[in-house]
């Protein structure tokens, strides 16, 4: 456990949990900005799965104050970060990804924030990719509709409309405060009552969606979800990457986690609908990208072809 240098308390005010796969020098960089801008009582918990950068082995030399879970294999997002979850001690938990830094005391301010407001379940704080550009963090629960507005493209038409716009509140600029249906989950603060009443991360979801469900049951059971511009942490990864660098073995896994949301929370009649979504955006993507010879058209049709086989023949890619 950690303590501010002046603080004669030896509660722990937040669990900090971060699951880690391969990015060693960021992870370090993650570390040494919650220590430089945390001043309450806090803990720092670091699931590695089964790196092979020498992350684990970075934790353990430059970070010994650290509880560090160093798996064997790669047991996905929503798994480790239960194994992280299981053991902390703070009146409030945190999960953090390891590619974002910590600004101006942003755990500090946000756990005093959650604080003072006894209806808020989940909340998010404001998400920079750089110091001119706001990240547009949270989104609307993604049922059906939001999923069709995101696969057809149709929330680009007009981002800011309402209608088409919603399912990433398009007209929002993350510069107010609000409730939410979905915290981001790179950032994701929870009063320990309200985990304790909710439970673990579903671990049906190896990787995406996980922070989608977690916040459905948070909301069902009563609170809400929120996100409050009062800090800011930097998101090194904020700008995504671009459909060249996607693997078809991620984009696949990101529908699959979709489709898992669907059934679980909106039955038979949600899923079927998802992959009739996934099946005509695919097709479409494929077809408008078919004439196309440069790099972008070739990735599209890549990852058409693979969601396609996934969806009608369940076929998932290798890489």
């Amino acid at each position: 456990m950690i303590s501010s240098p002046n603080s004669t308390s030896t509660a722990c005010a937040v669990s900090i949990v971060i699951v880690n796969w391969n990015t060693r020098d960021i992870l370090r960089d993650c570390l040494m900005s919650i220590a430089r801008e945390t001043m309450m009582p806090h803990e720092i918990i670091v699931v590695d799965n089964a790196s092979n950068d020498g992350s684990a082995e970075l934790v353990r030399t430059e970070f010994p104050q650290v509880r560090l879970i160093a798996n064997k294999t790669n047991r996905g997002f929503a798994a480790a970060n239960n194994q992280g979850l299981e053991i902390a001690q703070g009146d409030t938990l945190l999960l953090l990804n390891p590619d974002t830094i910590i600004l101006d005391g942003a755990i500090d301010t946000m756990v005093h924030w959650l604080g003072q407001r006894p209806d808020v379940g989940c909340l998010g704080c404001q998400v920079l990719e750089d110091e001119n550009t706001i990240q547009r963090t949270c989104f609307a629960d993604p049922g059906p509709a939001n999923l069709a507005l995101i696969e057809f493209g149709l929330h680009r038409l007009s981002p800011q409309n309402r209608l088409l716009g919603h399912a990433e509140y398009g007209d929002w600029d993350r510069n107010s405060e609000r409730p939410v249906d979905v915290v981001s989950g790179m950032f994701m603060l929870v009063p320990r009552h309200v985990f304790e009443a909710v439970g673990l991360l579903d671990e049906a979801f190896f990787v995406y969606s996980e922070e989608a469900d977690w916040c459905r049951r948070i909301r069902d059971a009563g609170w809400s979800c929120v996100f409050s511009p009062a800090a800011q942490i930097l998101h090194l990864d904020g700008g995504g990457k671009s459909t060249v660098q996607i693997r078809s073995r991620m984009f696949v896994q990101m529908q699959k986690s979709k489709m898992i949301y669907l059934r679980k929370h909106y039955g038979l009649w949600g899923a079927f609908c998802g992959r009739a979504i996934f099946v005509g955006s695919s097709m479409l993507r494929f077809l408008m990208s078919a004439t196309g010879q440069h790099d972008e058209a070739a990735a599209r049709r890549r990852l058409a072809r693979a969601s396609l086989r996934y969806h009608l023949i369940r076929q998932e890619p290798v890489e």
